[in-house]
């Protein structure tokens, strides 16, 4: 027996083996049979015999202690502390327990708590659907996908909005899933749905929510998202953390997408990859619900009514605000598309100012830059004045002889040409 401060930790004796059993462990052994075999022929354990083998003289003698187990009153602690401060971790419950005088393994703690661990699970795993009534709810959710555009394999970000009531789908894809990707794609749903739900349920995201304290269920959202709903008249909602099945609907309908809408499909721009999602929303609008049973775009009928109207005037996405550093090239980076600055502000800090139409860079007070905004992956957004006096004209001329000779037919300005979106 062990004693602790709250209890004790009982021992229990396993018989040792039948004398006759050693025996023949032994005789087996001396004819030159292997523990594996003597194991599979006597009915016992690899390691029991390999002890016999080992143990010479009074081996038979030697006795095993049994699993150590918890009384009932540590048991019954461990479930606690399971379910609350250990928070679903066996190793912690087992430090905690040691804190309090109860020593014990990993592995007897893992048994104690053995029962609970699978009504967690269970309760994790166990979903109660919950059908919101016409213009109730949307649900909304990022997922992100590798996809092949212009030929070059790029990471796309797409937001899935779902009526809660008819499952109508909305899909925008974007480069990023920053706080301004968040609201103009939520602006963007309700406007192809023609009205706005009275609730919004969205994902637990750093974009969108400052804090969720699940226990004291307090739930902080960022400003930007604030305003965004107050000015949109919704209410908002976030699922608690790690409990994604609250937005199963969004939760299946990112799949879906991912499945389904995009696949291993290429497309030549983001532009073409969003026409086709558009396309295809609408061709699942169309499809048996296996849910409703129902079309969405039937089931829409009944909810179009129960929407309320659009502001009159269009609402500004909030503004976006980063800090980058010029690259040699005179470039800054905004969502993998790269705009031109002055080449004098070469590697230092500016301030690019990013709207949902339009890009514009400040170095201190000083507006140096404005460019319309790139949807394009990889794109380039040039401004020929920035590069002024960078060329003197014999260099410029010997550039052009030189590309001249290693690209037949190419010269300078067909490149700027390409890189302005001019036709060539």
């Amino acid at each position: 027996m062990v004693e602790g401060k709250k209890g004790t930790l009982s021992f229990g004796e396993v018989p040792m083996l039948e004398s006759e059993v050693v025996v023949r462990i032994r005789g087996l052994g001396a004819a030159g049979f292997g523990s594996k075999r003597i194991a599979r022929e006597v009915g016992v354990s690899r390691n029991t015999v390999r002890r016999y083998l080992r143990g010479g003289e009074g081996a038979e003698e030697q006795e095993r202690p049994r699993a150590r187990r918890l009384s009932a009153e540590q048991e019954r602690e461990a479930r606690e502390l399971y379910r609350g401060e250990a928070a679903g971790n066996a190793v912690v419950v087992r430090e905690l327990l040691a804190k309090g005088g109860t020593e014990a393994s990993v592995r007897t703690v893992q048994r104690a708590v053995v029962g609970e661990r699978r009504r967690l699970r269970a309760e994790a795993l166990a979903t109660v659907r919950y059908e919101t009534s016409p213009g109730e709810q949307m649900q909304a959710d990022f997922g992100e996908k590798p996809v092949w555009i212009d030929g070059v394999l790029v990471k796309v970000f797409f937001l899935v909005a779902v009526l809660g009531y008819s499952r109508r789908l909305f899909v925008k894809a974007m480069l990023s899933q920053r706080q301004g990707e968040w609201l103009s794609g939520l602006a963007a749903a309700f406007g192809h749905f023609g009205g706005v739900t009275r609730t919004l349920l969205v994902d637990n995201a750093g974009a969108l929510v400052l804090r969720h304290d699940r226990r004291r269920r307090v739930l902080t959202f960022t400003p930007g998202f604030e305003a965004f709903c107050r000015d949109w008249g919704v209410e908002a909602r976030a699922c608690a953390p790690y409990r994604a099945r609250t937005k199963g609907k969004t939760e299946s309908g990112v799949g879906y997408v991912k499945g389904n809408a995009l696949a291993a499909r290429r497309f030549r721009s983001l532009q073409e990859l969003q026409e086709h999602l558009l396309e295809w929303s609408g061709r699942a609008d169309e499809r048996i619900h296996g849910t409703t049973g129902e079309r969405p775009r039937e089931r829409f009928e009944k909810e179009r009514g129960s929407l309320r109207p659009l502001p009159a005037a269009a609402l500004a996405v909030p503004a976006r605000r980063l800090v980058r550093k010029v690259a040699s090239d005179g470039l800054v980076d905004v969502d993998t598309v790269r705009y031109s600055v002055p080449h004098r502000f070469v590697k230092e800090r500016v301030e690019v100012l990013v709207l949902d139409e339009e890009v514009t860079i400040f170095n201190g007070t000083e507006e140096v830059a404005r460019h319309r905004r790139g949807k394009e992956p990889r794109q380039r957004v040039i401004d020929p004045s920035h590069y002024e006096g960078l060329w003197r004209p014999w260099e410029k001329a010997a550039s052009e002889t030189r590309l001249e000779e290693v690209y037949p037919g190419r010269t300078l300005a067909a490149y700027e040409e390409i890189v302005e979106g001019r036709p060539s």
